[in-house]
This record gives C-alpha cells, structure tokens and sequence, in this order.
C-alpha cells in the first residue's frame, strides 16, 4: 500500500508539470512589474543605472569584486552599451511575458534583472528585491506549458528557430569570456562562477533539445522529461516558501516594533510627502483613528499568520484576496504600483487552480466574442463569411 503511494506520487510529480496555471501567473507578474518599471523610468534611466548616476562604475565595480555578484552593464561605460542593456531588458520582459521561448527568455531576465539592479544597488524598493529572486527561480521552472506562445509551437520536429537561438547564445556567451569582454562575475571567480551557471544551463538545453527531438517518445526522453518537472516542483517549492518567508519576517519584525504594537504604525507613512500622491486620500485615511488601528493590526496579523493559515484551502482564498486588496490598497494610497504589482505576481502562486482556469477559460471566450464583433462589423472583410454556410465549409 504505502510503496504503491509512493509511485503513484513519483509519477504526479514527474509525468507532468505541477501547477503549470501558478507558474505561468508568475511568469506573466513579474515580466509585467519589470518591464513596466523599466518603461516608467525611461525618461531617469541615465541617472538612476546609467553614466548620470550617484553610484558610479567603478563604485559598481569595488563592490562587484567584494559580493561576486553579476551585471554586464560594468563591462563597459559607454552609453550607447547601456541603452542596448536597458533596451533589451525591455524587449526580452515582453517576450517573457508572452511566453516566447521561455528556456531561453527566463535566463536572459534574469541577466538583465541582475544587471540593471546590481548595478546601482542603493536604488530600488522591497519589490526589487522580490522580482530579484523570483528572477532567480524562474528559469528553473516550466512556466510556458500554459498561456504561452510556446504552448502554440507546432511539433518539435519542425522547429527551427530553437535551435538557431540556442547557438547564438552560445556564440555570445563564448565570444564575452574569450575576448575578455565580461570582465566581472564570469570569469574571475574560479569553477562556481556566473560563467559556469549559464555554460551549465546552455548545455542542459542544448541536450534536452537534441534527445526530445531524435528521440521524442524514448526512454531518455521520459527520464529528462521527469527531471525536468522534479525541477519545476521543486522550484515552485521553493517560490512558496519565500513568498511565506518575505511574510513572515516582515510580520515578526512588526511586532517588535512599537509602533506597530502602538497601533499608530500606518500613520507616519501617510504622512511622508513621498508618499503622498493622493494628499486628500492620505488625509482622509490618517483622519479615522479606527481604520487605522484595524489596517495596522491587520496587516501584522495577516503577515504573521500567512505561512500557518496557507495550509488550510478555504482560509487560504480569502486570505489571497485581503493581502491582494491590501497590495492594492499600498498601490494607490502611497504610490509604489510596483511594489504592490511584484506582491501580488508573488501571492499568485498559491491561487486555485479552478480559478485560474475559469479566468483562463473566460479569457478566451473574450477573446473570441471581440474576434467575432469585429468580422461582424466589417462584413465586406475577406476574414469574414458573407454567408453562414460559408463559414461551416470554410468558403
């Protein structure tokens, strides 16, 4: 009975991707925070992450070379790398978040998540740090089985550009540490550095590839195949667990803080003209000592008792739905949208599955009502049937 248990679990967690809808919600979340906060801070890139900024290349430099972290925008100072840098992180947050080759989209955002964060580190909010992370973990997980472009690819037989891709990264890669170029955080840090990461992954792809496509239905094909979704579990794993730790610390910091204990905690920020966007909300918010006292104890008990009451289905829904109306609530009433929107991309990972395929489902049917509205109301259109029976027999 038990070892029967056993391999009906082993085979759950690797004949097929667990929480493929929470996957995809993340991938699209965090696409989403990053390439809009990319798009806001256009018009300041320079003086936030570029040569305008406080925080100069080599002050970037000293402390690469002290932490071993990763950026590529210290290989050179010129600004038209940086426009290229910051334009692609731009393009590639896009292409993720419509889930275009995603193997190869996850690793290029992280990349360039670490690089334009890394290189001024004393710029950014508690939501950096979140999409930092979750950057981390995505390119481990299968976040492309749904809601993807990559779901639509035909058969792996015809496909051509994977493999095109997979080479120029290579060549790319390559051609950075031969020719010296990436001067930080490839090659400097012996067998354990960024270089040997990517050179790793480059090459699991490359294998996956090859075995999917010689041999799509083999036992090597089942064997990486179940690897691969160990992987992605595990990963997800590990994605809950933050979000549940990120609560948890936050919480348990509160309570040690009087203010918090005080109840007046939610008033200072109010208050900070940062933080005011909305100066008549903020006073009518800061003026009702009972909304208040329940947002700041509220808020201290949600985040203590996240990681306990997840557990539980019914309380978890409707927790979910406080701490994305309390995201919201941050969003609006202290202006920091992306903070709020990385939260909630984070929050989406323990969302019912039911719901999101109804939102799925009801996606689509959108879709396909405005799809036809809009043959309807061009009937002369090639696109569009003159005749009903047209349509059945694909005149």
């Amino acid at each position: 009975m038990i070892a029967d248990r056993a391999a009906r679990m082993l085979d759950g967690l690797t004949l097929r991707p667990v929480a493929p809808y929470q996957a995809a919600m993340v991938r699209i979340g965090f696409a989403l925070t990053f390439g809009a906060f990319l798009l806001r801070e256009w018009p300041h890139r320079l003086e936030l992450y570029g040569d305008g900024a406080a925080w100069s290349g080599d002050l970037a430099r000293q402390m690469l070379a002290q932490n071993h972290s990763f950026t590529v925008l210290v290989w050179s100072d010129s600004r038209v790398w940086f426009e290229c840098v910051y334009a692609a992180a731009i393009a590639v947050s896009a292409l993720l978040l419509l889930g275009w080759r995603t193997r190869a989209t996850t690793l290029l955002f992280l990349v360039l998540v670490l690089s334009v964060q890394n290189r001024a580190v004393l710029v950014g909010d508690g939501g950096d740090n979140v999409v930092h992370l979750m950057a981390l973990y995505l390119p481990f997980t299968r976040c492309g089985e749904v809601w993807s472009l990559d779901a639509r690819r035909p058969p792996r037989g015809r496909d051509r550009s994977g493999p095109v891709l997979w080479l120029m990264l290579g060549a790319a890669l390559a051609a950075a540490q031969v020719s010296g170029f990436a001067k930080l955080g490839m090659l400097d840090f012996g067998w354990y550095s960024w270089g040997t990461f990517f050179w790793a992954y480059w090459a699991a792809v490359g294998i996956w590839w090859s075995v999917n496509r010689r041999v799509p239905q083999g036992e090597w094909h089942r064997l990486l195949n179940g690897l691969a979704n160990l992987v992605h579990t595990a990963a997800m794993l590990v994605i809950a667990a933050e979000v549940c730790l990120v609560y948890a610390t936050a919480g348990w910091y509160k309570i040690q803080g009087s203010l918090w204990q005080g109840g007046t905690a939610v008033w200072f920020p109010l208050h900070i003209p940062y933080f005011e966007p909305w100066p008549g909300l903020s006073g009518l918010l800061s003026g009702s000592a009972v909304v208040l006292t329940l947002v700041t104890y509220g808020t201290v008990i949600m985040q203590v008792g996240f990681p306990f009451l997840v557990f539980n289905r019914r309380i978890k829904n409707v927790l979910l739905v406080l701490m994305m109306a309390e995201h919201v609530g941050i969003a609006v009433a202290l202006g920091l949208p992306f903070f709020s929107l990385a939260m909630i991309a984070a929050d989406s990972v323990f969302l019912p599955t039911t719901f999101l395929q109804r939102v799925g489902h009801g996606g689509g049917a959108l879709r396909h009502r405005l799809a036809t509205r809009v043959r309807h109301s061009n009937p002369r259109s090639s696109f569009a049937p003159d005749r009903p029976e047209q349509a059945v027999s694909g005149g």
